[in-house]
């Protein structure tokens, strides 16, 4: 069995957050809100995507 990735839990779990903030921002009416939350769940993904690629390259 494979050792568990910690980093790519933690992050699974804040971009979750993100898109439930987002149907939360929404659900407010909360524009501000709701592009915070997208801005924050394309980093999350892409920095997770970005470091997944280093890792099978490396």
């Amino acid at each position: 069995m494979e050792q568990l990735q910690y980093r790519f839990l933690i992050l699974a779990v804040i971009a979750v957050i993100f898109m439930t903030g987002i149907g939360i921002m929404i659900a407010e009416q909360s524009t501000i809100g709701t592009i915070a939350c997208v801005i924050g769940l394309l980093v999350t993904m892409g920095y997770g995507f970005a470091t997944k690629r280093k890792l099978r390259k490396g």
